[in-house]
């Protein structure tokens, strides 16, 4: 689909309902503004916070716009780990392709005290704890997250050298009943549990994405509600479905995008049919 072609139809500056929107493009929530200003105080103490959540409801987008937010201020690093499935060496490497340090995999004590040493520096010169994202980690290995927990533990477990935010489904939340994980899970301080969205802020979502892409009447209020009405509460379906109407649209070089093209795509059933919705469709 392209960019010119969105452009020169319907005077967007980006494709509204792709996943690499513009950081500042995201939409944030109140309550996803009040967990970014937890985790940006949690910086002065470190330790652990916890974004979770059925898939499709937005954890990995409201991650990119926190690493957005605090990148924006000076004093404080931020690193994101995007391997989370790695063993312990690859874990090591990785962290200290992060924090500018060479690690031995044949010397894992220096490598965990050398990290420990870039993370007391930092603090002592900026007052703030580093901080470390990742997404997707029910994928990290208990091993690791056991790990991750001991590499940032200073003085008997009474401070932290590390702010960490791990984002997950639910299989991470499950993995914390683990007996060698229950120690992590009861260590963390601040939760952003995502759920279903309701049908009024998927509207909101999808009016707020149309008026900062440059279109605020791309699509018609007709269209808007029903693609709200089938997206079951997921932002991801919503966007897709919305998606799937541009495409067509583009194809057929409407002017505008009402419900008939939604019901172009996923017709009714006939009479005595049944059809699959296009949520489930598109969830499976």
């Amino acid at each position: 689909m392209s960019i010119k072609k969105i452009q020169a139809l319907y005077g967007l500056k980006w494709n509204p309902f792709t996943q690499d929107i513009p950081p500042e493009a995201i939409f944030k929530t109140a309550r996803f503004n009040q967990f970014c200003y937890r985790v940006e105080t949690l910086t002065m103490d470190g330790g652990f916070a916890l974004i979770t959540g059925e898939s499709g409801l937005g954890k990995s987008a409201n991650l990119r716009a926190l690493y957005d937010h605090l990148s924006k201020i000076p004093e404080i690093t931020v690193g994101d780990i995007i391997r989370p499935q790695s063993g312990l060496v690859d874990f090591y490497r990785e962290m200290g392709a992060l924090f500018g340090i060479e690690l031995r995999t044949s010397n894992r004590w220096g490598g965990y005290n050398n990290l420990r040493q870039k993370w007391r520096h930092h603090m002592s010169t900026t007052l703030l704890k580093p901080v470390l994202l990742i997404d997707e980690a029910q994928e990290m290995p208990h091993t690791v997250l056991s790990e991750l927990r001991l590499l940032s533990m200073e003085k008997f477990d009474s401070s932290s050298l590390l702010t960490v935010v791990l984002t997950g489904d639910t299989r991470l939340t499950n993995a914390f009943k683990h007996e060698n994980l229950i120690p992590l899970g009861n260590r963390i301080k601040t939760r952003l549990v995502m759920e279903p969205w309701l049908k009024p802020q998927l509207l909101e979502l999808l009016k707020d994405g149309l008026t900062l892409a440059g279109n605020s009447n791309l699509l018609t209020q007709g269209l808007m509600d029903t693609l709200v009405e089938h997206a079951a509460g997921s932002p991801r379906v919503l966007m897709n479905l919305a998606a799937e109407c541009l495409a067509i649209a583009i194809h057929k070089e409407a002017r505008h995008l009402d419900e008939g093209l939604f019901f172009e795509l996923f017709p009714p059933p006939s009479a005595g049919g049944r059809r699959k919705s296009p949520s489930a469709l598109l969830l499976k």
